[in-house]
């Protein structure tokens, strides 16, 4: 089973670049996506020339902001939105997928913002999630996919230093948040088959960060250790273009 999670920064810009055929040409039975930045509708709307896929989407409240969305070939068990917590689900951040061996969950999580305004908000939502995807692995093992808003490690991003508890993304409290959930047994798919690879998922537009490689890895498949022994592939496609993210992508060969 291949799936593949993409922070499109726009799905509706993102089909203008040519999302559909690109997304077609990648051959993939799940596609995730994050900050759709648009409502239910809108989404759908826009994805209308990608033919054989069922389109889940959730959106925020607040029009044109943060969303994400489930494109999926087999129809899956369930899907549900969100995680049940009022504060945490106004802007369509949690889409989760039941299939016959896991639970699939795509998450955009929240950016702690200029100046770490939300780093706050950020820790309550890591500890929330957390228990939110232990609630889903009592049933099933789960995989998560998606735009984790941090770095985990020095060798996920190119300048640690100068970024370290001064940017979002790279502060002791997020990767704090991120340890949490591998430490419940989950597994970070890339690094468990790319221990000492550096590759970067996110580029700002600024300064010709891309062009430079000056980058972060924020996005994420992680799954329960249940499922590492089905971990066929984990890769990071830079070379695909279209967001200030890349897509990545997770092989799973199942019994």
């Amino acid at each position: 089973m291949r799936l593949m999670s993409w922070n499109v920064n726009g799905i509706r810009a993102a089909v203008s670049k040519g999302f559909v055929p690109l997304v077609e040409g990648l051959n993939c039975d799940v596609i995730c996506l994050q900050e759709t930045k648009a409502q239910d509708d809108q989404v759908i709307t826009a994805l209308e020339e990608l033919q054989g896929f069922h389109i889940y989407p959730n959106s925020a409240v607040k029009k044109g902001y943060s969303g994400t969305a489930i494109l999926t070939r087999e129809k899956p068990i369930s899907v549900t939105n969100d995680m049940g917590i009022d504060i945490h689900d106004q802007e369509g951040r949690v889409i989760c997928a039941e299939y016959a061996d896991f639970f699939l969950v795509t998450v955009y999580t929240p950016n702690s913002g200029n100046g770490l305004k939300r780093l706050e908000y950020r820790a309550q939502w890591d500890m929330d999630f957390h228990d939110y995807l232990l609630s889903l692995e009592k049933h099933k093992p789960v995989v998560v996919c998606g735009d984790l808003n941090v770095a985990h490690r020095d060798i996920d991003l190119a300048r640690p230093k100068p970024n370290y508890n001064k940017t979002a993304g790279y502060t002791q409290k997020e990767i704090d948040g991120l340890d949490k959930i591998l430490a419940a047994n989950f597994v970070d798919t890339f690094r468990h088959l790319h221990p000492d690879t550096i590759k970067y998922s996110w580029w700002s537009y600024r300064a010709g960060a891309r062009e430079k490689n000056i980058g972060w890895r924020i996005d994420y498949f992680l799954s329960s250790a249940a499922l590492s022994k089905s971990i066929s592939k984990a890769e990071i496609h830079n070379e695909v273009i279209g967001s200030d993210h890349c897509p990545v992508s997770l092989e799973l060969t199942l019994a």
